[in-house]
């Protein structure tokens, strides 16, 4: 059957797995071009199947020949209505590449938060994958966590504190601008996104994985946030989700201090605005995104989630040209915020209206693409959208 793609909103509804494969193996190319570095040797990524996770994997498979595990909530195949994530397909084709490489690349499909996905992993490292990891990146992005110490399940909700805030957003699948209006978070809300969004899951899995024995001489752990420019402060850094944000730079001082034993390290990297999943559905957000792209890619400074983890990991986890802030965070959004491309962004965002967001004055078809993209549509290469179902349904990842 052929596939094609589907939008409710801004939210994908197919997924071309041909696509997928294809967009997996032109990140895996683009870090084999920027050759080998000396980083991580036995990495676990929780929310590897796509954007940032799947990006770390990636350039710690491909440059610096890392054996990984990877932990996601991902859906295979039912029918020829519902043929998964597109997820579900980066998984199993990035643990092919890697296995042809000789490197070993173990899926794991199910609840990061709860008790039984960390036990699992645990078990798998001490009995499967050499005993000790000597890296774990955090890049789960989720609408509900259960607590499994208490049983209480809660929700995520990114909004505003204290204010209703209004601004234009784009309809992918209309393909029109239109007003959107935020509601300020309730106390429920926030206590929802700090449960969901910050840090204290980050340090259950530290905590475990210590005590097992798993984590390496030197172990490192990254977790990425976000801040952004003051044009989405109100929605974003400001609001709920950034609660949670400052929420998880409390956890990482507390896992520091319990890795100290180890000579251990822990991070909070805050990355730049990139299209992914999670990106396109933040209030108000991809407005922004589309006049960032525009004066970053002229400036030569935009980057793709596997261009921008690439860079991190080869020139700051495991390089030298470490850029740290006043609260220790890794900055390197810092091409985002430089005054000079703010100063642009802001005069694109001025210009924007109804009549022009398409044409050639900002980047919505870079936007556009880079989304589809994450579905395995449009992607740059050998992307058939002649699928075989029977034949999905046997992959397994």
């Amino acid at each position: 059957m052929k596939v094609e793609m589907k939008l409710k909103g801004n939210m994908a509804r197919s997924v071309n797995p041909n696509g997928c494969k294809q967009e997996v193996l032109n990140q895996i190319n683009y870090v084999k071009k920027q050759g080998d570095y000396e980083g991580t040797k036995k990495a676990l990524v929780l929310g590897a199947s796509s954007s940032y996770g799947l990006a770390s994997r990636i350039t710690a498979a491909f440059g610096s020949h890392a054996d990984t595990i990877g932990v996601s909530f991902e859906r295979g195949p039912k029918d020829e209505t519902m043929l998964g994530t597109a997820g579900w397909y980066n998984n199993i084709f990035f643990k092919e590449f890697a296995e042809k490489e000789g490197l070993i690349a173990k899926n794991f499909i199910g609840d990061a938060f709860s008790l039984e996905m960390k036990e699992q992993v645990i078990d798998y490292i001490k009995q499967e994958f050499g005993g000790e990891i000597d890296l774990l990146v955090y890049s789960l992005a989720a609408p509900k966590r259960t607590d499994y110490k208490t049983g209480i399940t809660y929700s995520s909700a990114l909004k505003p504190i204290g204010q209703e805030v209004s601004g234009e957003n784009i309809n992918l699948e209309k393909e029109e601008l239109f007003i959107q209006t935020v509601e300020p978070a309730t106390e429920e809300e926030i206590e929802g996104t700090v449960k969901v969004m910050g840090g204290e899951d980050w340090e259950w899995w530290v905590e475990l994985l210590k005590e097992a024995g798993c984590l390496a001489e030197g172990f490192k752990t990254v977790l990425y946030s976000y801040i952004g420019p003051d044009v989405t402060h109100a929605f974003y850094h400001d609001g709920s989700l950034g609660v949670a944000k400052e929420q998880a730079e409390e956890s990482s001082k507390r896992i520091n201090k319990n890795l100290k034993s180890l000579n251990g390290e822990s991070l909070i990297c805050v990355s730049k605005a990139v299209t992914t999943k999670a990106s396109v559905v933040i209030p108000i957000l991809p407005k922004y995104l589309i006049c960032l792209y525009k004066v970053m890619q002229e400036m030569n400074l935009h980057e793709t989630p596997i261009m921008h983890k690439d860079r991190i990991f080869r020139t700051m986890l495991y390089g030298t040209e470490s850029n740290y802030d006043e609260k220790g965070r890794l900055r390197p959004d810092s091409w985002e915020l430089r005054a000079d491309v703010q100063e642009k962004v802001n005069n694109l965002m001025a210009q924007l209206t109804a009549d022009n967001f398409k044409t050639d004055l900002i980047a919505y078809d870079l936007f556009k693409k880079e989304f589809f993209n994450l579905n395995g549509f449009d992607v740059d290469g050998n992307t058939n959208n002649d699928v075989d179902v029977a034949e999905l349904m046997r992959m397994k990842p």
